[in-house]
C-alpha cells in the first residue's frame, strides 16, 4: 500500500494554501492524500442529555472543516484520491502519529487563532522539529507556491548525514521535471590573531562548517555527496553551488528563486524535544518558498 501524503487542516487560510499545495504534490508523486483535523471539542462541550438529537457545535465545526477541505482538494484535482479524518487529540500528537505512516507531512505556516505576527506557528514548528518523516511547511511568495520557477534547492551538509535530504530533493526535482541546485556554504578562516572560525550549531549537518577548508575541498565534498544522486537520477539537471557565507543566509537567498528548498535535520534516538538546527530554523521562519525538512536518525 502506498503511503499517503498527510496534510494538517484547521480551516485557516494558511491550511487551505497547504491543501492546494499538497494536492499538486500528491498528483506529482501518484500518492493518495489524507486530510487530518485534530479537535479537542469533546473536552470543552458540556455533557448533553441522552435524549438530545443536537450535535455538539465543536463536532459540527470539525466535520465541516474536513468536508470543505476534502471538497476543495477534489475540485483542484479529481484524480487524486482523498480521505479525511477528524481525530480527538491535540494537533501536534495527531500529526506526529500520522507521520509514522506517511510519505510526508504538510502543514501551513499558521493555524486558527495563532497570532498573525508569529513567524511560524507553534504546531508547524514542533512537527517539523520532531517528525520522523519529511515535513513540508507551505510558505513563501505566490510565484514560489505555484511551482513555476523550475528549481528545487537542497542544502548539502555532511555527505552521510545529509544523504536523505539530497535523495528527497532529487526525487522532487524528477517528479517536477525541473532542475536541482545543490548548495554548500563555507566560511573562510578569520585572519585576525587569536580569532577562530565560526562553528556550526547542533543539527546543522555541517552546512555552516568547512571554516578552515579551501573552496576546492568544499567543492569536492559536494561532488561526493551528489555522486549517488547523479547516478540514480540521470535525467535530473544538477547544478552545484559552493558559496562563501553563513549557511542560513546563503540558503535564504537561494529560496527566492526556488519552488522548494530542502534541508536535513538530525533526530536523536530517545530524544523527544525540538531537534532543529539553526539553518532549518531560519528557513522555516523566513524562506521565500516551501521548506522540506528531512530527518536523519542518529
Amino acid at each position: 500500500m502506498e503511503l499517503p501524503l498527510v496534510v494538517g487542516v484547521d480551516g485557516s487560510e494558511s491550511s487551505l494554501l497547504a491543501v492546494d499545495w499538497a494536492v499538486d504534490e500528491a498528483a506529482r508523486h501518484g500518492r493518495p492524500l489524507r486530510l487530518v483535523h485534530a479537535s479537542l471539542w469533546e473536552r470543552y462541550e458540556r455533557a448533553r442529555p441522552a435524549f438530545s438529537t443536537d450535535r455538539p457545535a465543536g463536532e459540527v465545526m470539525a466535520q465541516n472543516i474536513v468536508a470543505s477541505c476534502a471538497e476543495r482538494a477534489r475540485l483542484r484535482n479529481p484524480e487524486v484520491k482523498v480521505s479525511a479524518d477528524v481525530v480527538a487529540a491535540d494537533a501536534v500528537s495527531t500529526l506526529l502519529r500520522a507521520g509514522s505512516e506517511a510519505f510526508a507531512l504538510v502543514t501551513g505556516v499558521h493555524g486558527r487563532g495563532e497570532v498573525a505576527g508569529l513567524l511560524l506557528g507553534s504546531v508547524s514548528l514542533t512537527v517539523a522539529a520532531r517528525a520522523m518523516c519529511p515535513v513540508i511547511v507551505v510558505r513563501g511568495d505566490e510565484r514560489n507556491l505555484r511551482g513555476s520557477l523550475g528549481r528545487v534547492v537542497v542544502g548539502v551538509g555532511d555527505a552521510t548525514e545529509g544523504a536523505g535530504a539530497v535523495r528527497f530533493a532529487a526525487r522532487e526535482a524528477e517528479a517536477r521535471a525541473c532542475a536541482l541546485t545543490a548548495v554548500r556554504a563555507w566560511r573562510s578562516p578569520v585572519h585576525e590573531p587569536g580569532s577562530s572560525p565560526t562553528e556550526p550549531g547542533p543539527g546543522d549537518l555541517g552546512l555552516a562548517a568547512d571554516a578552515a577548508a579551501p573552496e576546492e575541498q568544499v567543492s569536492a565534498t559536494l561532488d561526493h555527496a551528489l555522486r549517488e544522486v547523479v547516478r540514480e537520477h540521470p535525467e535530473v539537471d544538477v547544478t552545484r553551488s559552493v558559496v562563501e557565507g553563513p549557511a542560513h543566509r546563503v540558503l535564504l537567498e537561494a529560496s527566492a528563486d526556488a519552488d522548494l528548498i530542502v534541508v536535513g535535520a538530525q533526530r536523536r534516538h530517545g530524544h523527544s524535544g525540538l531537534q532543529l538546527g539553526s539553518v532549518a530554523h531560519a528557513l522555516l521562519h523566513h524562506s521565500a518558498c516551501p521548506v522540506a525538512v528531512v530527518p536523519h536518525r542518529v
